[in-house]
């Protein structure tokens, strides 16, 4: 049985923290989706085309991983992929907490679909897309916080 998991999120901008949690995940799973989440009552401040691209050349070489966009539950984009996994990351308790309601509420929606949470890196544990957004806003340099494949 292929093992199937969707990471799931806005990507705006896709951060050193969320490659190191999707690399660190390829030995677990067959095949993962980086599912790039679109809320239409939600503003983004990079499109969603840039955001798509930077994923795709951050993993280039990597064949287990798909990237995609969706529009609706992440529970039934499970479904049709056939994923049984939701792949998180946690930097602290305050995610955690978050994260385990998500996770409890996806497990009543689709009792199948199992969330895995990583821990991430020490290194990248302060660092979040809100972070970045707003380092960027203001002029600062944000390459320590982003791939090397994202070209902003």
């Amino acid at each position: 049985m292929i093992k199937k998991a969707v990471f799931p999120g806005s990507f705006d901008p896709i951060t050193k923290g969320h490659e190191s949690i999707i690399k660190r995940s390829l030995d677990l799973f067959d095949v993962i989706y980086v599912a790039i989440g679109i809320n239409t009552s939600k503003k983004y401040l990079f499109p969603l085309e840039d955001r798509k691209s930077w994923i795709e050349k951050t993993f280039a070489d990597e064949e287990k991983i798909k990237i995609i966009t969706y529009d609706t539950l992440t529970t039934k984009l499970c479904e049709s992929l056939g994923a049984k996994y939701i792949l998180r990351g946690l930097r602290n308790t305050t995610d955690f907490n978050f994260e385990c309601s998500i996770a409890q509420t996806n497990r009543v929606i689709v009792p199948g679909i199992e969330t895995i949470f990583m821990v991430t890196d020490v290194e990248q544990s302060a660092i979040n897309s809100n972070i970045v957004r707003d380092i960027y806003i203001h002029g600062g340099d944000i390459n320590p916080f982003i791939p090397d494949a994202v070209d902003i």
